[in-house]
């Protein structure tokens, strides 16, 4: 069997700033877009047949001729993103196979630099009977709850607590069902299968698999790209 992979990348990228969308602003020369389908193409296990790009209405034909030099033998669709994350996700899954899929992935193309290892588990994770996974690192700082007006209404055990990456893995018919669900409010595709009660399995994440979101994250993913070179 094989895996799917749907990138949703027409986001504006506001908070990072920059006159074009964030998926694609350049990190060592190339897009975060482009480390992000060369990541997923690196993990071999995975068996990646087919990715599917969500971008902004129009870049299209763009996206697809600067991503075709990294897909080898994967099927590569782009499909025009809507205005929520979600429907960016539910437009590229409708392009994704019934057959021959067993795990579908969703990427965020801001999550470029995630090791191959981590993937991998996911995928691992999915193909051992999990209908949904994500990958989760420990969150250090303290976390406090507040109400409407700013006032601390308690601090959670953060021992019980972890910070959600991506790419998350999702049996296919599973993900399908979730994304027929009204979407509102809704931060990442596990939290739509949460919504049919359905159990989400966490696997080890990592802390390369940062979301880069500011101007400064920038400077980190710079940073871990040049000590990927250099090994």
């Amino acid at each position: 069997m094989s895996t799917a992979a749907i990138i949703p990348a027409a986001g504006l990228g506001l908070r990072l700033g920059g006159a074009e969308p964030k998926a694609f602003r350049e990190v060592g020369g190339e897009s975060l877009l482009v480390h992000a389908v060369r990541g997923l193409r690196a993990a071999t296990a995975a068996d990646l047949v087919c990715l599917v790009i969500a971008v902004p209405a129009g870049t299209e034909d763009i996206v697809a001729k600067l991503l075709d030099p990294y897909v080898g033998s994967a099927t590569l669709q782009v499909v025009a993103g809507g205005t929520e994350r979600t429907d960016s996700v539910r437009f590229a899954l409708e392009l994704v196979p019934e057959d021959g899929i067993d795990c579908i992935l969703v990427h965020d193309a801001a999550r470029s630099f995630v090791p191959v290892e981590v993937i991998e588990r996911v995928v691992g994770a999915v193909r051992a009977g999990a209908s949904a996974v994500v990958p989760v690192v420990p969150v250090t700082d303290t976390i406090k709850r507040i109400d409407s007006a700013g006032r601390v209404v308690d601090t959670p055990d953060r021992s019980a607590l972890v910070a959600v990456q991506t790419p998350q893995g999702f049996e296919p018919g599973l993900l399908r069902r979730a994304h027929a669900l009204e979407g509102a409010g809704v931060t990442d595709d596990a939290m739509l299968c949460e919504r049919l009660g359905v159990t989400v399995q966490t696997v080890e994440g990592s802390d390369e698999a940062f979301k880069v979101t500011r101007p400064r994250d920038l400077i980190l993913a710079e940073s871990i790209l040049a000590e990927r070179r250099s090994l």
